[in-house]
């Protein structure tokens, strides 16, 4: 493999790299590097979670800058806040031997006029988040009319917010001179339409194959009923000591409680959202990048840009709507050449899903048993002793209290001391698991009216004949509602129609803004509705404010209806006995 000189990178950039311990490129940017800087041609790249996309597009742009302007040169948009600093960072990190190059990341939650006055000292690159970039072009404070460079990283999770609007403004504040690179890790029908819509005369290059998982993780599922699906989690916490991982789930609410459950029950846990503030959220990652934290409950959208290397699993509490969304989650571990482990929960009705995630990955999910009490105890116990075996000692430290040590285990033989060595550190694990349950298996019949009263259940006149699926869906939601912090609960597709569900707080908020809204040259009727609570119950009327239009397909609505229903995220009670903290 060529080395990053040979690339036709400078010398200030590879002995940067080289300070970092970057002396090879990956496949990636083995490709894109020389293809950027040879050609103005747009960029459409594919390359898996971890494999270094930021260097690919970043490397050739720094060289490329002209450094004696202060003008901005290229703009990059990410999703998100977290991978918009990352991106700025790693930037910083490349730069660092350069002379004269400035960088800034401009995303919300943060001060504004700081950023700002950031831009006007001179910024020859700016990375920011949709939202924001917009904000600074309305003030007239970010100038793109002479960009060169325009990346869209993670344009399909930029879709998928609902940041439709906001791309367009940008693209129309930037010249049609400029060169458009578009970086990806999967490659869905969003993305595609993005390259027909923003880009010109694009070359695509590829490091590995579309919608795949990484060769080195497998992956794994559990069977349980949606009320054990907590006490699974930590019972596979508990059978991996060592685990340094990410649990994922699929809101904000769920994220906190089941965060707050794991503190509550002694594990090195924390939380990972979209209501934590910039300081909050810096303050979680530098102790999960420390390892001070083993398990980092997260959403999609706030793990997007997290730069960790290391993780032993990802654990899916709940499975992603989209597939393409598991490939990101799965692509978090098995970096760097390291083995991986991708663990999904699931539920006998959820067993369906695997198979279209099995297809993008090209690998099989094989089913593994939820460990019993004394499987875990054993490999507690064997870890406790190898920890012992294995332990530096420092005489100089501790010779000064030997002799009294000494003193008051007299009369004790060896096996005893293990004994009581053994007793003192394991009991708290004996007596939790001490006649655990079997969770395996899912033999609950789940009813059908969802538990969780915190959600409002709309009916969306938008299906499958639409074109219509579930990060579409979450987009229009976010485009008409004008904010994204709004909790978007379950979502079905069904062939002419779907339902969503919505934090009951802002009920009437979606039925006001969705008054009048277009989608296609076609108007929107959204309605509030509800799970039918008997079978057989006899076709009701239900007036919309769009003219009263009845719901089609009432047979199929029903049979969907039973099969809809929110979990609650584990039942936040033990239902194994006994009470331990974790060490």
């Amino acid at each position: 493999m060529s080395i990053f000189k040979d690339l036709g990178l400078n010398k200030a950039i590879v002995s940067s790299l080289v300070e970092l311990g970057y002396e090879n490129p990956t496949e990636i940017q083995e490709i894109a590097i020389p293809q950027i800087l040879s050609s103005k041609d747009d960029l459409k790249a594919f390359a898996q979670t971890g494999t270094g996309k930021t260097a690919a597009f970043a490397l050739p742009i720094m060289e490329q800058l002209d450094l004696k302007s202060k003008d901005t040169q290229a703009i990059i948009l990410s999703p998100t806040r977290e991978l918009a600093i990352q991106i700025a960072r790693n930037i910083e990190e490349f730069s660092k031997n350069m002379s004269g190059l400035n960088v800034i990341a401009v995303y919300g939650g943060a001060n504004i006029e700081d950023q700002i006055r950031g831009i006007k000292r001179g910024a020859q690159i700016v990375v920011g988040t949709p939202g924001r970039t917009v904000d600074l072009i309305k003030r007239k404070r970010l100038n793109l009319k002479n960009i060169q460079w325009l990346v869209l990283d993670e344009a399909d999770e930029m879709l998928n917010m609902g940041f439709k609007d906001e791309l367009d403004q940008i693209l129309e504040a930037t010249p049609d001179s400029k060169q458009t690179l578009l970086f990806s890790a999967t490659f869905p029908k969003e993305v595609e339409a993005i390259a027909r819509n923003y880009m010109n005369n694009t070359v695509e290059i590829s490091a590995g194959k579309k919608n795949i998982g990484a060769e080195n993780v497998s992956h794994e599922f559990y069977l349980v009923s949606d009320r054990n699906r907590y006490p699974a989690l930590k019972r596979i916490a508990d059978i991996n000591p060592d685990i340094y991982s990410i649990v994922f789930c699929r809101t904000r609410r769920e994220t906190k409680d089941i965060a707050e459950k794991l503190i509550q029950d002694g594990y090195n846990a924390d939380a990972l959202h979209g209501d934590l503030s910039q300081a909050q959220r810096d303050m979680v990652m530098q102790k999960f990048r420390n390892k001070t934290l083993q398990i980092l409950v997260a959403t999609d959208v706030a793990a997007r840009g997290l730069d960790v290397t290391d993780l032993t699993h990802v654990i899916n509490y709940k499975l992603p709507d989209q597939a393409e969304n598991y490939t990101h989650r799965s692509g978090r571990t098995g970096r760097a050449g390291k083995d991986g482990i991708s663990i999904a929960l699931i539920t006998g009705r959820e067993k369906g899903k695997l198979r279209p995630i099995e297809r993008k990955i090209n690998k099989q999910f094989e089913q593994k048993q939820v460990p019993n009490g004394q499987e875990i105890c054993e490999k507690q116990l064997y870890n406790l002793i190898d920890k012992v075996h294995d332990i530096d000692i420092n005489e100089k430290e501790i010779k000064d209290y030997l002799p009294s040590i000494y003193q008051k285990l007299e009369g004790l033989d060896r096996e005893e001391l293990i004994k009581r060595f053994v007793s003192l550190e394991f009991n708290q694990f004996l007596s939790y698991y001490e006649n655990s349950r079997d969770l395996n298996g899912d033999d609950s019949r789940e009813r059908s009216r969802s538990t969780d009263d915190s959600f409002t259940r709309f009916y969306i006149n938008l299906g499958k004949m639409d074109h219509i699926n579930p990060a579409k869906l979450m987009g229009i939601i976010n485009e008409n509602l004008g904010k994204r912090d709004v909790e978007i609960g379950q979502i079905e597709i069904l062939k002419s129609f779907s339902f969503f569900e919505v934090d009951k707080n802002y009920r009437d908020e979606v039925l006001e803004k969705f008054k009048g809204a277009e989608f296609g040259g076609r108007r929107i009727i959204v309605e509030v509705t509800t799970k039918p609570k008997t079978k057989g119950r006899s076709r009701s009327k239900r007036r919309s404010f769009g003219g009263g239009e009845k719901f089609q397909g009432n047979r199929d609505r029903k049979r969907n209806d039973n099969h809809d229903r929110r979990s609650s995220g584990g039942d936040g009670k033990r239902r194994d006995s006994g009470r331990r903290k974790r060490r």
